[in-house]
């Protein structure tokens, strides 16, 4: 278990406080620790994100000690501060603290984990989607489509901004597939796709075919 430093250790011993100071300094030790969340969840990462142990050091608990420690001293000069050091904090007292700080340390990491597991279920779900209602892109016919809020994209740099929000995967096959079959019916030959810009400057997604001079907007 992690103790306050030796010099720090030693004043907790010479300086004296009623239990109303006892209390205080407890409370704002784990005030401090809620507060400390970015950085106790910064150094959590910085430590490969391993759960701090029993046997293993705290992260920050040490760290938030001194710092209330620190901020109490510095009111011994306030003549109502001084009107209260009157019991000395054990240590008995001192570890019952930090055993508290060590708990909520645990539980603010705990929770982040919970939190990560979460976003990475909903991702595994929208990919596990993505894949199932994957279109080959028929421009490079190498990548797979996505549409995101009616946008075409791919990574080989297709881009159709939203020609309606309701586009989804299954709308966009459909009419690909319907397209490609009309053509089949009249023309062997393989019909092409390419981004065509057409009116107010909405690009779009254009079949043709250099066989039979077939043309046939997509989206």
């Amino acid at each position: 278990m992690a103790q306050p430093t030796g010099s720090q250790r030693r004043s907790l011993y010479k300086l004296v406080g009623s239990p109303p100071w006892k209390e205080a300094f407890r409370q704002g030790c784990l005030e401090r620790m809620r507060n400390s969340r970015d950085r106790l969840l910064n150094k959590y990462r910085q430590a490969g994100g391993s759960m701090p142990g029993v046997t293993q050091s705290t992260l920050i608990v040490q760290e938030v000690m001194e710092e209330e420690w620190n901020a109490l001293q510095s009111m011994q000069s306030c003549p109502e501060a001084l009107t209260q050091w009157k019991e000395p904090m054990g240590l008995g007292e001192l570890e019952e603290i930090q055993q508290e700080l060590i708990d909520q340390e645990q539980s603010i990491i705990r929770e982040y984990e919970k939190s990560l597991q979460f976003d990475e279920k909903c991702l595994s779900v929208i990919l596990a989607e993505w894949e199932a209602n994957a279109i080959i892109c028929p421009v490079c016919t190498k990548y797979n489509l996505r549409i995101t809020s009616g946008v075409v994209m791919c990574h080989c740099g297709l881009y159709i901004p939203s020609h309606s929000l309701e586009l989804t995967e299954q709308k966009l096959q459909a009419a690909l597939e319907a397209s490609v079959n009309e053509h089949s019916a009249h023309c062997p030959h393989t019909p092409e796709f390419s981004v065509t810009e057409g009116a107010e400057k909405k690009s779009s997604l254009l079949m043709s075919c250099l066989a039979c001079n077939a043309r046939a907007v997509i989206i």
